[in-house]
């Protein structure tokens, strides 16, 4: 299992490593063709900060020999706002009172019925609150069971589930997995988890195993980025995703670097990254891993997300509801987070066209 991996690593010293890396190490990282973690941490120290054209550069080249012109769109929906988890930063907080919704079976084939009217979406990725009693394993599968009807790849984002049930859901259709392990640092998890099923930090951690071990075929990773040093957190994350390469190798991989933002638990971040430092962040990561998938939400603003769509990114999001039952049944429910991007698809279409992008609403290599 990773975490046994991860006790290799001490952070503080990571961080260390990360901060004594000179120019020097950069351009050595620039013009290898394979990067190893020590030339990732190079490219996102911030001795990388006067190369970031080149990166892009370079970024843009890898990202269009693998990728060519093009966009994969998909489209979240949140089916329960119902948690039993106490993260400090969530406006999902079991803690904040509001009225929880659980989306029945006919209101969640409504939200499908919306999402298929807005634009062409046939990327879904269903979420839930982390609460095992209301939506667990047999809601979920019943969740992909009327989804089915409309969208073809359906990903979760729901608590981390035991290998059978990875097994059972994708038997039922499942396509992929995404998770956010939101912080690597074993030592400070607890204090923004301190209670709930999510406060088990290798359960969730080794979660991404199980879902190796079940045969998920793309697992999608994360770090919330607004809770501790971010270079040290995203070097773990890379350490992680390697070793899933090696071990699961017929596995897709996606990352994701969500910004915190702002949520009825009025958590304010610990860590702020610049728009700088995000396009440095996944420049870096295409150079370390030229297949994965570098998705971006719309929790990023209008213009970031046009500015790095040809840098890098290989599929977004658009439209997004982040309150269960936003799209039709529930549109003022409680939402998990702020959305920036509030443009509409067809906006969004518009906007990668004019760039010269395809966006691809079917994604026709996973079926």
């Amino acid at each position: 299992m990773f975490s046994d991996e991860l006790k290799r690593y001490d952070w503080n010293a990571v961080t260390r490593k990360i901060a004594s890396k000179t120019s020097d190490d950069v351009k050595r990282a620039l013009n290898k063709s394979k990067l190893d973690i020590d030339d990732f941490m190079a490219l996102i120290s911030p001795a990388a900060e006067p190369f970031l054209e080149e990166m892009a550069l370079k970024s843009r080249k890898l990202t269009l020999q693998r990728f060519g012109r093009t966009m994969s769109m998909y489209i979240p929906m949140y089916i329960t706002n119902s948690c039993t988890n106490s993260c400090v930063y969530c406006g999902f907080n079991r803690h904040n009172k509001f009225d929880r919704v659980i989306l029945k079976p006919h209101q969640i084939e409504e939200e499908c019925k919306a999402i298929k009217q807005l634009a062409p979406f046939d990327n879904l990725l269903i979420v839930t609150g982390e609460n095992q009693y209301v939506a667990g394993p047999s809601y979920i599968k019943e969740a992909l069971e009327i989804c089915s009807r409309y969208f073809n790849n359906l990903t979760i984002e729901v608590m981390p589930l035991s290998e059978e049930d990875y097994r059972m859901l994708t038997e039922a259709g499942l396509y992929g997995v995404v998770c956010f392990q939101e912080t690597y640092n074993r030592e400070k998890y607890k204090t923004y988890h301190p209670s709930g099923m999510k406060s088990n930090f290798e359960w969730r951690l080794n979660g991404f195993d199980r879902m190796g071990a079940a045969g998920v075929h793309k697992i999608g990773m994360g770090v919330l980025i607004g809770l501790e040093e971010w270079r040290t957190d995203v070097t773990m994350m890379a350490l992680h995703l390697l070793y899933l390469r090696k071990r699961y190798w017929k596995t897709r991989y996606s990352v994701n670097f969500p910004r915190m933002r702002p949520s009825e638990s009025g958590f304010q971040p610990n860590v702020v990254m610049s728009d700088r430092e995000l396009a440095q962040l996944i420049f870096a990561y295409r150079l370390l891993d030229n297949d994965v998938d570098i998705s971006i939400s719309t929790r990023e603003t209008p213009y970031f997300r046009d500015h790095i769509a040809s840098l890098g990114v290989t599929s977004m999001s658009a439209g997004s509801r982040t309150e269960p039952g936003g799209y039709h049944a529930f549109p003022q429910a409680l939402e998990q987070f702020s959305v920036s991007d509030q443009r509409t698809p067809a906006e969004v279409e518009k906007a990668l066209s004019t760039m010269g992008y395809e966006p691809v609403w079917k994604d026709w290599f996973n079926r």
